[in-house]
């Protein structure tokens, strides 16, 4: 029964995260606001929302593992699934951004400001309040590198309304924050029932779930040879991760961080980062590369289990 509850959570999840993902987006159209920073920000921090959600519900539930798992996960889904997909799908891929010079070091800073934080064994309401901040510096970042791109033309020819805009803002609200309660409940059960720790279950199983808003979008994204706004949703989504994600979490309740016991995982997180840098750096955007992040998430996965 938990693995059903689990399910038509996640979906509950990912459904309202669409929801608030595209009525965000025709209300950012409505004011005219530029579409580069509705994807770098609205759909990068609307797809982070299932990790939002369930991270805030399992630190208000003391349940600090989960909340902390699912960022290391969603880091690791959220770069070598969801961009290695990316790289194998899309038929060509020439980003017009510089990728490197302005958004790859991203990737980097928040794990790195991680490490150091949960050196001393806990991430306290003030280093919530840090991540917070730069959550802000990324945010002020983005509108001064601002830069046109393209959204989905179905989304800029549709009428806008404010009725049916809000409605489904709230639709999508409760399906996030029910989703979320429902999801970290039937996650608890599963690795009790199975006796894995709930930090495997936080790492795997809800990264995973919580990742697939991602993956959606950046697909999407670059099947519409919109790789710069594909890739500059994870990179986003990454930052929105560790900075909203982690500082909201920190700020309900104090989370426990474990940097030894979990020094793989960890590391796996970091690893990806710096392989993303790599990448832009040397512009690999290609099928190539989409093998060796999936082979990399399999050797994580593999080692783990």
């Amino acid at each position: 029964m938990d693995f059903i509850i689990f399910i038509v959570s996640m979906a509950a999840l990912i459904y309202g995260a669409d929801f608030i993902v595209k009525e965000s987006e025709k209300i950012a159209l409505h004011f005219n606001i530029s579409p580069f920073i509705i994807g770098a920000t609205l759909i990068a921090l609307g797809t982070s929302l299932p990790e939002m959600a369930v991270s805030m519900s399992a630190s208000y539930k003391g349940n600090g593992d989960i909340a902390v798992a699912n960022v290391i996960g969603s880091t690791i889904f959220n770069i070598s699934l969801v961009l290695g997909a990316v790289f194998l799908l899309a038929k060509n891929i020439k980003p017009t951004r510089d990728l490197f010079a302005k958004d790859s070091s991203w990737s980097l800073f928040p794990i790195l400001i991680f490490i150091l934080m949960g050196y001393d064994g806990q991430l306290s309401r003030f280093d919530g309040a840090l991540f917070l901040i730069l959550m802000g510096a990324y945010v002020i970042f983005l509108i001064q590198s601002n830069q046109m791109e393209e959204l989905d033309d179905d989304l800029t020819k549709e009428k806008f309304a404010w009725s049916k805009s809000l409605a489904l803002l709230a639709v999508g609200f409760i399906f996030v924050v029910g989703g979320a309660d429902f999801a970290i409940d039937s996650a608890g059960n599963i690795a009790k029932s199975f006796g894995v720790s709930q930090w495997i279950i936080g790492l795997f199983l809800v990264a995973f779930g919580t990742s697939l808003p991602e993956l959606v979008v950046s697909i999407k994204a670059a099947l519409n040879n919109n790789a710069d706004m594909a890739i500059g949703a994870i990179i986003g989504s990454n930052v929105a991760n560790f900075t909203m994600v982690l500082g909201l979490s920190a700020i309900i309740n104090p989370l426990n961080v474990d940097l030894h016991a979990n020094f793989f995982d960890i590391l796996a997180a970091l690893i990806v980062s710096v392989m993303l840098v790599f990448i832009t750096a040397n512009k690999l955007y290609n099928k190539s590369a989409g093998l060796v992040l999936m082979t990399v998430l399999a050797l994580i996965i593999s080692h783990s289990f």
